[in-house]
């Protein structure tokens, strides 16, 4: 896999999140109480709501229209709602955050 940087964890809030956007729409990339990182796309199965305007509990994020929660290791809707979200892999070196490059480019035609 090839690995783009797209900044460091000190951009993220602990319990918010940025995004960053790709032909293939937003990813949210969130940072955790313990200073985890996750990242999901950001819309939420339900009705398509902002994932990056949530709140963060635990490893998980409760999207601020309908309040379904969403898994952020497995981007599955928890509970009794079903639904979910494609998750993309990510490490951090450091301080510095890096995301795999597919899934900044476009879709193969």
């Amino acid at each position: 896999m090839n690995w783009i940087s797209i900044g460091s964890i000190e951009d993220i809030p602990q319990r918010g999140a940025r995004c960053v956007n790709t032909p293939q729409g937003r990813i949210a990339i969130f940072r955790t109480i313990e200073n985890q990182v996750f990242a999901i796309e950001d819309r939420c199965p339900h009705k398509g709501g902002p994932l990056s305007q949530g709140i963060v509990h635990g490893a998980a994020v409760t999207c601020p229209l309908h309040n379904w929660v969403i898994s952020l290791e497995t981007g599955k809707a928890l509970g009794a709602d079903e639904g979910t979200v494609r998750t993309i892999p990510l490490r951090v070196e450091g301080a510095h955050i890096f995301i795999v490059q597919e899934a900044l480019a476009s879709r193969a035609a």
